[in-house]
């Protein structure tokens, strides 16, 4: 190659290598998407009402807070609710029939008597505070955050259990167990 006397062409092409990455880092990078999640487990909601709600499924989870799909599942197997969403849209399909909403907060408000931040949801079971919203560490629990009025207990996550609580009334206590 001709062009650069007397430099090597080992050198040429470090030269070159570190011009791309020089003049890479000065190319703008597209916003990050939320990282698709693939989680399972078992799932419990408890609300301290007159009288007290509770209930338990096993749950399949895929996808992010913008396109996803959550499947409750009976101990046999057998699907009882899926909810499916993307930007404007969420569905949720039981056995007797399908209703639309416009966000996946009204579906969950709708088909679990309460707003449950199922949107958070995705990161809280990763160990993470939603980064969508703006959090604080909990000081009654440092392997812990509070986030959208809920108190988020991470200290059982090595052994795959999350629990977030939320104290105003009716409190409303989430725990999941993931399969690992």
């Amino acid at each position: 190659m001709t062009g650069w006397p007397g430099v090597s062409a080992t050198r040429r092409g470090s030269a070159l290598a570190l011009a791309a990455l020089v003049l890479g880092g000065c190319v703008q990078v597209p916003p990050r998407q939320p990282a698709a999640t693939d989680l399972s487990g078992r799932l419990a909601v408890r609300v301290d009402d007159q009288p007290v709600r509770q209930w338990s499924a096993a749950f399949e989870l895929s996808g992010n807070a913008r396109h996803g799909q959550l499947n409750l599942v009976s101990p046999l197997g057998t699907v009882l609710a899926q909810a499916r969403w993307s930007p404007g849209l969420a569905e949720l399909v039981t056995p007797t029939g399908t209703s639309r909403f416009a966000s996946l907060d009204q579906l969950g408000e709708q088909a679990l008597g309460e707003r449950i931040p199922l949107a958070a949801l995705f990161d809280w079971l990763r160990g993470l505070p939603w980064a969508d919203a703006p959090w604080t560490s909990n000081l009654d629990n440092p392997s812990g955050f509070e986030q959208l009025g809920w108190r988020v207990d991470l200290s059982r996550l090595a052994e795959g259990a999350i629990e977030a609580r939320r104290d105003t009334a009716p409190v409303v206590t989430v725990r999941a167990r993931l399969d690992r």
